[in-house]
């Protein structure tokens, strides 16, 4: 195996891995400072804060040969043999000097700035500059710059390290953003009557190692340092993709994607980034309801029968003893939930009613599939776990049935009760598509918001979103993604988990992990989720297959 020396330290990478000077000082350990660089853009090499001391060494001899000059590590490869030295007092002067050359005419404006206590440029001039300032400091004038509906440029906070340049020509395609004059009056603008509105355009606040690009739906809203982060997948698409929801005191104020390179690398879209909001929407459903009278076949949603609140403790029996009286149930598993939350209900369902009638719930699509240059992936199909439901309905026997077959199967009269769990963040039927559960003796409906659906319930029970629910999701590629609850839900609100795991009579608190290991040692598909899954989640088909 090729051999790596860094800082004395040798490291072995694969025979056939292009690894650059700062990845192969990861591997060591060591992290080589810079800016321009990042893994997922091509290189350009131009803050030269990466520079480091290169030499080989003679595989005969054994005997070092240095290069006499410094060498930009994100640019230089290594190869068998390669010595990269990161911590001499000639690489500590060179990251001194850039330091202090980005600092001259940088504003210190850290007390109002955003990316204050995750910016580069502060960390590195705390760990790599020079001890004290050698130049005056000059007043400044915040200068800032409207680019998106989504982006405000800071101009004078720019170090011109072109990464939101990069990313819109290479992973969106879109090429909106551009560098504008040349030497100390350069400057990143947008080209003139094309605003940076692209659907990844999110990504560039992310990617800006300094303050200069700001997120307006973030801006000023927390401190970084006041912000816990969880390890999360986002629930908007069927991709799936990796992020982190960063919170505080029970409320979401940012998602960031997490990286991944078997779903989402780095990147996710602006609608999964900025679709918490319904998480702490005023109008969400927070208490669990039973209708007082007995309900009369051919109600609509004008004459829905009067509601009264109940407490969760009475909806797991009555719940029970109610669907179980009315006669053959038909349950819509949402694809909302996750593998373990639908495997509980499907089991809950057939402890009321063996023959159940078990179907996936609707899943809503909203156009095609939207690729990138990049290789990222906006998919159609708006919910996160249709491939988990699928198989957790095959494990009961029922797989194949979707929502228009529950409809149907309603409408033809085959069933007397229906239980539908939805947590949509979004309005997904109307009174036509309602209409069909007019005649049911009991309807149970576990959604977010009200709907046509939910006035025609005889039970409403609140639903929970993406970041107050633990479990596993599987992604259109039938990848396989654990998570925790990253917040609480509403008081008065019982994850759906929670309830299914009462429901089944189980002790203790709801055991997420318990259900998984369960799962997974019953069932051959879900076998790759025993133990502990890996933070970047597992190929169900590749552990099928082996």
């Amino acid at each position: 195996m090729p051999v790596v020396i860094v800082d004395g330290q040798e490291i072995e990478i694969g025979a056939n891995e292009r690894l650059n000077c700062i990845e192969a000082a990861r591997r060591a350990g060591k992290e080589i400072p810079h800016y321009c660089w990042h893994p997922g853009l091509s290189v350009v090499a131009s803050c030269r804060m990466c520079l480091v001391e290169t030499g080989q060494r003679d595989a005969a001899t054994g005997a070092i040969t240095m290069v006499p000059k410094l060498v930009p590590g994100c640019q230089t490869p290594v190869r068998d043999g390669t010595v990269i030295v990161t911590e001499s007092d000639t690489v500590k002067a060179s990251r001194a000097r850039v330091e202090e050359a980005l600092l001259i005419d940088h504003p210190i404006d850290c007390p109002i700035c955003d990316k204050a206590g995750e910016c580069l440029l502060q960390d590195y001039h705390f760990q790599h500059g020079q001890p004290e300032r050698r130049a005056d400091l000059q007043p400044f004038h915040s200068r800032k710059r409207d680019v998106g509906p989504t982006v405000t440029l800071f101009v004078d906070r720019c170090i011109m390290c072109t990464r939101c340049v990069r990313f819109t020509r290479e992973v969106t395609g879109t090429a909106e953003l551009m560098v504008t004059s040349r030497g100390a009056k350069e400057e990143i603008d947008v080209f003139p009557g094309h605003p940076l509105a692209n659907k990844l355009s999110g990504n560039v606040v992310d990617l800006c190692p300094v303050g200069a690009l700001g997120d307006k739906d973030f801006l000023y809203q927390q401190r970084v340092w006041f912000l816990k982060r969880e390890p999360n997948v986002c629930g908007g698409c069927s991709a799936g993709c990796s992020i982190h929801t960063e919170h505080n005191q029970d409320a979401v104020y940012r998602l960031k994607p997490r990286e991944n390179p078997h779903v989402n690398t780095w990147w996710i879209c602006d609608e999964g980034r900025y679709g918490w909001h319904h998480l702490h929407d005023q109008a969400r459903m927070l208490e669990a309801s039973r209708a007082i009278s007995s309900p009369t076949h051919g109600r609509t949603a004008a004459t829905t029968p009067a509601t009264e609140s109940i407490e969760w403790s009475e909806v797991v029996t009555k719940l029970r003893d109610d669907l179980k009286s009315a006669g053959r149930l038909a349950v819509a598993v949402s694809p909302m939930l996750t593998v373990e939350e639908a495997w509980m209900l499907c089991a809950v369902a057939r402890s009321i009613d063996p023959e159940a009638f078990l179907a996936l719930g609707f899943v809503p699509t909203r156009g095609a599939d939207e690729s990138f240059p990049g290789g990222f992936t906006i998919r159609a199909e708006k919910c996160p776990n249709r491939k988990g439901v699928e198989e957790v309905l095959a494990l009961f026997s029922a797989g194949g049935r979707s929502w228009n077959d529950l409809v149907d199967h309603v409408s033809a009269g085959r069933a007397d009760a229906a239980w539908v769990t939805a947590a949509y963040p979004t309005p997904w039927i109307d009174e036509a598509g309602a209409a069909a559960f007019s005649s049911l003796a009991q309807l149970v409906v576990q959604d977010l918001f009200d709907s046509p659906l939910m006035q025609l319930a005889t039970w409403r029970l609140p639903a929970v979103g993406f970041a107050e629910r633990s479990g596993t999701w599987v992604n259109v590629a039938h990848h396989a993604q654990s998570f925790r609850q990253a917040i609480r839900p509403p008081a008065g609100v019982w994850p759906e988990g929670r309830l299914f795991w009462n429901m089944l009579g189980r002790r203790g608190l709801y055991d997420v992990n318990a259900v998984r290991q369960q799962i997974a040692t019953s069932s051959p598909s879900f076998r790759a989720l025993a133990g502990e899954l890996p933070s970047t989640g597992v190929d169900l088909r590749l552990h099928q297959i082996a």
